[in-house]
């Protein structure tokens, strides 16, 4: 089977928020004993930016202005603390980070009233310092001043441990929320993706779980769940499964999980919504475990690797079938869902995603000085054209490419980081397999030459105070992201270039070829590969 194109009429309504992915690994699945989380932030109204909260005093009576993430909504003002760490991305200065994918669960019990998913996490951040503090932080503002989100699972991390939490509100007219989070144990991965997946609850692990007393009170009084504690499952009550969020969700964490386990493919049809669609709606099947040990230890490079996935090899690759055109581009027009003659359609929904604004790899490396312990992979645009560069966490200003302010959704600027490297993805959509070699190739010269570096970096600051650790970290930083934004836009120039009007100029080591006179050699007229001119044949003129 080719291509898993799935027909269904048993369509989900909630398609416009299937963004974002989240992978998690514990400190003794990785190779350097690092914890990690990836996040995308993947939405055709996100602006990409490196968010940026430097440590600050408050005097008392200060208020903190609460306003939606996704649409700069006013919500409510709350208290602000005395002290308020540096936060860079969603990495702070303590190394917490924290990360999140909407799976939006039963619409009911969404009210708009009270502090967002996104403000959860940039609160925390700015006011804890480990995964338990920031989990009680996020809880206790929602129980006090209510959750405007719908529903949401986040990845909470810090040196030693890595969290996942989900939690849902309880719709209008009660505050709150009802949730559950557990640690992933330290020689495991995990994964999320715009689906709840948290199932039974272990009531008697108080150490290593912890949920709102209400949690399954709450489901029973909405009728969503009667059986016994123990058999509570917090999916089936809060997020039940649909199609969508198998085929264009789950599909994802199984693509994460089969690349560090020999056993996948007996998911695949659970996963992919397959067996859902053959049962008439039925979550029939064995269900992917929440997390995985994984069969090798895992990479920071490894993960960046992964947010890059768009199935490829599988039954889903989305650069595959006649949709993919000649080129194998990953773009699709539309949404996600689409009916045609009264039949649900869907396209496959991949890791790496064109509409990403940002996206990156935390590394939180406890065993480092805290001076450069966290570094925050952070990269803008589609992931799988995009380069990571390292933000230090402890850094006091962000480059100028990265910065907010520099260009935004509408206005474009010759030195934004998002901009550029969008134009690059926009002109490789159109002649995608030629193309993606050549973005590959510069890609990896950065990212080998950004690794290559993390152990000199390492020594190099370990040798000062904390201040001048920290004034050297930021320069570093700033630069790196300064320098590959710029080869980025050579590289667009080179690709313009090399790939105009649909043919390919000639060249050798990256210059292009002229004749003895000095002039432009004439192009390779390189036509359809076979495949495509064998489709089209029948309505093309021939001898």
């Amino acid at each position: 089977m080719k291509k898993f194109y799935m027909v269904m009429a048993l369509s989900c309504a909630w398609v416009a928020g299937m963004a974002c992915t989240n992978f998690v690994v514990g400190k003794k699945a990785s190779v350097d004993g690092s914890t990690m989380v990836s996040y995308a932030a993947d939405s055709y109204s996100f602006y990409g930016y490196l968010h940026h909260s430097p440590a600050a005093d408050h005097a008392p009576g200060t208020m903190r202005e609460v306003k939606d993430w996704d649409t700069g909504k006013p919500l409510c003002s709350i208290p602000q603390v005395a002290h308020t760490y540096n936060v860079v991305g969603n990495m702070n200065e303590h190394q917490l980070t924290i990360g999140e994918t909407t799976w939006g669960g039963r619409p009911e019990l969404e009210t708009g009233e009270g502090i967002d998913y996104g403000s959860l996490i940039y609160i925390a951040l700015e006011r804890c310092k480990t995964a338990r503090e920031a989990i009680k932080c996020m809880t206790d503002l929602v129980a006090k001043y209510g959750y405007a989100s719908s529903g949401e699972t986040f990845s909470i991390a810090d040196p030693n441990e890595v969290w996942l939490m989900e939690l849902i509100g309880k719709g209008p007219g009660q505050k709150g929320a009802v949730w559950v989070a557990t640690r992933i144990p330290d020689d495991c991965i995990a994964a999320h993706a715009n689906q709840a997946r948290f199932t039974t609850i272990n009531f008697k692990d108080k150490e290593n779980w912890m949920w709102s007393k209400d949690v399954v009170k709450f489901a029973r009084e909405k009728g969503y769940f009667s059986g016994k504690d123990k058999d509570f499952n917090f999916q089936e009550a809060y997020a039940p499964y649909d199609f969508s969020g198998l085929y264009a969700c789950e599909a994802r964490v199984w693509s994460f999980f089969r690349k560090f386990s020999d056993d996948m493919d007996k998911y695949f049809d659970f996963a992919s919504g397959k067996t859902f669609v053959e049962t008439g709606g039925k979550c029939a099947g064995e269900r992917m475990p929440l997390y995985i040990k994984p069969n090798h230890k895992v990479s920071a490079q490894e993960l960046k690797d992964c947010m890059r996935d768009q199935y490829e090899g599988t039954p889903l690759d989305i650069t595959q079938g006649p949709d993919a055109g000649p080129w194998s581009s990953k773009l699709r027009y539309g949404s996600l869902g689409f009916k045609l003659d009264s039949v649900q359609y869907w396209f496959e929904r991949p890791i790496a995603t064109q509409q990403t604004a940002w996206s990156f790899v935390a590394q939180m490396r406890g065993y480092e000085s805290a001076k450069a312990g966290g570094i925050f992979w952070f990269g803008v645009d589609d992931a799988a054209s995009t380069v990571y560069v390292p933000m230090y966490s402890t850094i006091t200003e962000v480059p100028n490419c990265f910065a907010q302010g520099n260009g935004d959704m509408y206005n474009y600027s010759s030195t934004s980081a998002w901009w550029t490297y969008n134009i690059v993805a926009n002109w490789a959509y159109t002649k995608y397999s030629a193309m993606m070699p050549d973005i590959k190739k510069v890609q990896a010269a950065w990212e080998d030459k950004f690794n290559a570096q993390v152990e000199a970096v390492d020594a190099h600051v370990a040798e000062m105070d904390p201040a001048k650790a920290t004034e050297f970290l930021t320069k570093y930083s700033n630069a790196q992201a300064e320098e590959s934004t710029a080869a980025w836009k050579d590289l667009g120039i080179y690709l313009f270039v090399k790939y105009l009007d649909g043919q390919e100029r000639k060249e050798k080591d990256g210059e292009f070829l002229r004749n003895a006179y000095g002039q432009p050699e004439s192009p390779n007229r390189v036509p359809y590969p076979v495949d495509f001119q064998k489709s089209i044949y029948k309505n093309v003129a021939h001898e």
